[in-house]
């Protein structure tokens, strides 16, 4: 009987080394598990879909809860959470990952006959979140075609695919065609800063002189709006600690605000003069919300803890000054939300 033996690539290489040097050579595998010790661990999302097709009947089973075998989505919720945990032991090069959530969720399309799934998986990792995210979504779409089975196997799982990642070096990545409304979050009103006066002050050479747009200014008081603030001011200054020092100064002085937020000039760069502007101005300085704001800010960034970013007391106003990009100020905004309300409440006089 005749058999086909067939060799490793790294068998051919080290029978090679062995004819010419006499000396047995190293047995080296072709892949290789990424090295990822030297990363630092930051917050990571990722959020996956697919879409099983069924038949009328097996559809109406579903939606109508008379599958013999129980309730489908439910035990594909399951099946989903379960795989996302387990996809390091299912995908050979993927790392374990201590995962801070998992969510499986369905869109049913009565029109097709069809359900969407999705799975959103976040963590606090040195690598990304996709494939539990992909694996999620996989076995919640297998859970269904296994119940849906035995009352009509006709069923089709397509247009299975990444739609967002976060986090990392690589930042943020969005397929084409998704749309953020894939797994909802619910929409809770909460307005921590509800009446309280807010001015808003970007600090920026380049924005001052109308040769670069400012974002970080209009996003900032755009997140204050949406916490119930009272924007009294927006306005932009040079790099230059005179004009900082007179803006902030009217702010707090003449307009009233209880609350300043600064974006910019909290570098290294010569002209990044922001901390010093105010140095002389506080009643008193708050050294934790700096130390908070690099704290959290290294779980996406490593670069954060560069930032010389902080706050402190001007009378009876906080005053914040955060880094100028967009997403410094997305993250700080988060870290400091909660905290805000009660530092001012703090600040004018109230108990602990």
């Amino acid at each position: 009987m005749e058999t086909t033996k067939h060799s490793h690539p790294s068998e051919a290489n080290r029978s090679n080394r062995e004819r010419s040097t006499g000396a047995p050579a190293p047995c080296r595998s072709t892949f290789s598990m990424v090295d990822v010790g030297p990363k630092t661990a930051t917050a990571r999302r990722a959020t996956a879909q697919g879409k099983i097709l069924l038949s009328r009947e097996a559809y109406e089973a579903l939606v109508n809860g008379t599958n013999p075998k129980g309730d489908v989505l439910s035990v594909a919720e399951v099946a989903g959470i379960q795989a996302a945990k387990r996809t390091s032991e299912w995908i050979p090069l993927c790392h374990p990952l201590p995962l801070d959530q998992v969510k499986i969720e369905f869109q049913l399309l009565p029109s097709e006959c069809a359900v969407l799934a999705f799975c959103q998986a976040a963590t606090t990792a040195k690598t990304g979140v996709e494939m539990e995210a992909l694996c999620g979504v996989n076995a919640a779409l297998l859970s269904i075609y296994d119940l849906s089975k035995a009352v009509n196997p006709v069923l089709t799982i397509s247009d299975i695919r990444l739609n967002l990642k976060e986090g990392g070096k690589s930042g943020t990545w969005r397929h084409p065609d998704f749309a953020e409304a894939s797994v909802a979050e619910a929409q809770v009103v909460d307005l921590p800063l509800e009446a309280i006066r807010v001015g808003v002050l970007t600090i920026s050479d380049r924005c001052a002189r109308g040769e670069a747009t400012d974002h970080s200014g209009p996003e900032l008081a755009a997140l204050c709006g949406k916490a119930g603030a009272t924007l009294v001011s927006t306005s932009i200054v040079s790099d230059q600690v005179a004009e900082i020092q007179r803006a902030v100064l009217k702010l707090v002085r003449d307009e009233g605000v209880a609350l300043v937020l600064t974006t910019g000039g909290t570098g290294l760069s010569p002209r990044d003069v922001t901390p010093e502007a105010l140095d002389s101005l506080w009643t008193k300085k708050i050294p934790g919300i700096g130390e908070l704001l690099r704290a959290e800010g290294s779980r996406h960034v490593a670069t954060s803890w560069l930032s010389r970013s902080g706050a402190g007391i001007i009378d009876r106003s906080l005053v914040v000054y955060l880094p100028g990009s967009l997403r410094a100020v997305h993250e700080g905004w988060a870290t400091l939300e909660s905290l805000l309300p009660h530092a001012l409440h703090i600040a004018n006089g109230g108990g602990h």
